[in-house]
C-alpha cells in the first residue's frame, strides 16, 4: 500500500500529493518519493534532476516552462511558505489556460505535481522560503519560456496579504514574459506535450 496520497485537482493531471508523516517525541520521518508508490498511484514519472531555491518574502518566479524537451515537476516548500501555481498550455485541453494553485508549508509537507504542457511558478509568502523540485527532463536554457505572472486573461488569484505590487521581486526576465493572448501567435504550441 502507497505511503502517499494523491488528491486531484481541477485540472486534469495536476496532483496534490500528501506523504505519510510518521512522528512522535524526536520529530518525523516521510518518503518524499518512492517510484514504487508513484507507479501504483498512477504516476510514471523518471526524474533526472533535483533543484533547491532560497527565496524571501514577496519573490515571485514564474510562469516558466520548456518550449521544447518539456519538464514535469513534483514540487515541495522545505522551509517556509509559498504559494504554488501551475497553468494548462497544453493545446487542445480542455482546461488551456486555466490555473490551480496550492500552499506549501514545511508544516503541510503536501506537494504539487506538475505535468509536461504547464506554466509553473510560486510567491513566497513566508520571510523565507525554501523549494525543490524533482524534474523528469534535463533543462535547456534554449528552451526556456515564460507567461506572465499576472496576465489578466488567466487571472491567477495570488494571496498577497499584506503585500503590494510594488513589493513583488521578480527578476528581468519575469517582468518581460509574453501573454497567454501572445503565446497562442507562436509556434510554441506545436513543441508543448
Amino acid at each position: 500500500m502507497s505511503k502517499l496520497k494523491k488528491i486531484e485537482t481541477s485540472i486534469e493531471g495536476v496532483y496534490i500529493i500528501e506523504p505519510t508523516v510518521f512522528g512522535d517525541e524526536r520529530g518525523y520521518f516521510m518518503e518524499t518519493y518512492n517510484k514504487a508508490d508513484f507507479q501504483e498511484l498512477g504516476l510514471n514519472y523518471e526524474f533526472v534532476q533535483d533543484n533547491q531555491s532560497m527565496s524571501k518574502k514577496g519573490v515571485l518566479r514564474g510562469l516558466h516552462f520548456q518550449k521544447e524537451h518539456t519538464q514535469a515537476k513534483l514540487v515541495r516548500c522545505i522551509k517556509g511558505e509559498v504559494f504554488d501555481v501551475a497553468v494548462d498550455l497544453r493545446p487542445g485541453s480542455k482546461t488551456y489556460g486555466k490555473w490551480e494553485g496550492i500552499i506549501l508549508t514545511q508544516e503541510n509537507k503536501k506537494m504539487f505535481m506538475v505535468p509536461r504542457g504547464f506554466a509553473h511558478g510560486f510567491l513566497v509568502l513566508s520571510d523565507e522560503a525554501q523549494f525543490t523540485y524533482k524534474i523528469d527532463n534535463i533543462y535547456d536554457p534554449a528552451s526556456e519560456g515564460g507567461l506572465a505572472w499576472n496576465d489578466p486573461d488567466v487571472a491567477i488569484d495570488w494571496p498577497m496579504g499584506n503585500m503590494k505590487i510594488g513589493d513583488l521581486l521578480t527578476s528581468d526576465k519575469d517582468r518581460k514574459w509574453p501573454s497567454l493572448k501572445e503565446l497562442k501567435q507562436t509556434d510554441l504550441f506545436k513543441n508543448l506535450d
